[in-house]
């Protein structure tokens, strides 16, 4: 089924989903200023875990760091998925890091691309970015009530959707891989994912999922990069990941390696580029 059309997205993705929870129920729009927004004022009001908003486009995309994810009709996945997590809100944010996991899975298994993830939660294929993930808490000073996990895929973009100061670092997984993907299938295949690694991670905690992630991630592992995060600036060697996310960063003249729970990371001289070795041989 071609699914150019808002419609046919929808109606295909319903078709195809085998998950247990996760899109059950399922919120279709033919146009949101931002599924996370939606889903935030649904999970206010009370709507059960595992419900799922989806717009065929967006107004308001929301990114990382109060940036706009751009949301054009017709070609990509804009989706919100409202989890209510029994883990402390300190644990929640290695949500982002599964979620990351359960992107990779898909791609490898629609598009049969090579997905690495960029820590802690955008999905690149040939070094371009291809998705981003926001996760919004809905808590209180102790207790979390819900998450919001919003995930933007540039499916079938091309390259005219892509601002110009975007280019050489964003792409679509058409630009890439040169052909269309059926966005209903990929939606699918995505949550059954998605839902996977988060029963896991509710079961085992994060250190269940961290060999899935670092097996996408080993472009990261020796890598110089630069963490701008809440405490300051710091340029370091990754060494890797704690059990619980964090990620491991040895300052040059540091023994102890720092431990970053967010963060904007940028690796000197690109992914594909410079010196690097995994320091976990």
């Amino acid at each position: 089924m071609n699914d150019a059309t808002g419609a046919s997205f929808a109606q295909t993705l319903a078709s195809q989903l085998q998950t247990r929870f996760l899109g059950r129920p399922l919120h279709f729009f033919p146009i949101l200023d931002s599924t996370n927004t939606y889903a935030a004022r649904l999970a206010r009001e009370g709507a059960p875990e595992g419900t799922v908003v989806i717009a065929d486009a967006q107004t308001s995309g929301k990114g990382r760091l109060g940036r706009r994810w751009i949301s054009p009709p017709h070609v990509n996945l804009y989706l919100s998925v409202i989890l209510r997590p029994p883990v402390s809100v300190a644990a929640a944010p290695s949500i982002n890091l599964l979620a990351g996991v359960a992107v990779a899975e898909a791609i490898v298994s629609v598009c049969a691309l090579t997905p690495a993830i960029k820590w802690p939660n955008d999905v690149l294929v040939n070094d371009k970015k291809v998705c981003g993930i926001l996760a919004e808490m809905q808590a209180s000073a102790t207790t979390l009530h819900a998450i919001i996990l919003g995930i933007g895929v540039n499916i079938n973009a091309p390259l005219s959707t892509f601002p110009a100061e975007l280019r050489d670092k964003a792409s679509s997984l058409l630009l890439i891989g040169g052909r269309q993907i059926e966005r209903g299938k990929f939606a699918a295949t995505l949550l059954t994912s998605l839902e996977k690694f988060y029963v896991l991670w509710l079961q085992q905690g994060f250190v269940a999922v961290r060999a899935d992630w670092e097996r996408y991630a080993t472009d990261l592992f020796g890598k110089r990069i630069t963490v701008a995060a809440p405490e300051g600036t710091v340029t370091g060697v990754v060494l890797g990941l704690d059990t619980d996310g964090a990620l491991l960063v040895r300052e040059d003249a540091e023994a102890t390696p720092r431990r970053f729970l967010a963060g904007d990371v940028t690796v000197v001289g690109g992914y594909g580029q410079g010196e690097g070795h995994d320091p976990r041989h």
